[in-house]
């Protein structure tokens, strides 16, 4: 090589590679197979359908189309005016019905459908006699409480 040739940086000539590095630099693209534009290879990379459960696009309709019905304003009102206890369960069954059948577990969502509908019978039914014989308590209390005070003649 004669001088007048321009010199890479660190004094190298131009082509020629340091010691332990292959000669090109930045431009060059690699070599052999893989790389960031490469597809991985197998199932499950990109380009290749999902495998198992799951994946892209909308969850599966069940039958019909409509889930069955959740009764979560029954399991709620029944709650707050009724029975607490009996509508925490009914809430609790009520909440698993649609998760359920979005997932495709029709089965499930109907029997939580069932079961969210029985406990909030339960705490409906459970509040009303409560409430009745809370009143029969109040009216029995409040007549025998004034025959005490009768004036006498």
């Amino acid at each position: 090589m004669s001088d007048d040739q321009p010199k890479a940086p660190g004094g190298r000539d131009e082509g020629q590679g340091w010691p332990g590095y292959p000669a090109g630099g930045y431009g060059q693209p690699p070599q052999g197979p893989g790389g960031y534009g490469q597809p991985p290879q197998g199932p499950g990379g990109y380009g290749y359908p999902p495998q198992g459960p799951g994946g892209y696009g909308y969850p599966p309709q069940g039958p019909g189309g409509q889930p069955p019905s959740n009764h979560l304003v029954w399991a709620i009102l029944s709650t707050i005016f009724c029975c607490l206890p009996l509508g925490v369960v009914s809430i609790v069954f009520a909440a698993q019905v649609n998760s359920k059948y979005q997932v495709g577990d029709y089965a499930g969502a109907m029997d939580a459908s069932r079961k969210a509908k029985t406990w909030a019978l339960a705490s409906t039914l459970t509040g009303l006699i409560l409430g009745i014989l809370w009143l029969i308590v109040v009216v029995v209390a409040g007549v025998g409480g004034n025959l005490d005070t009768v004036p006498s003649q």
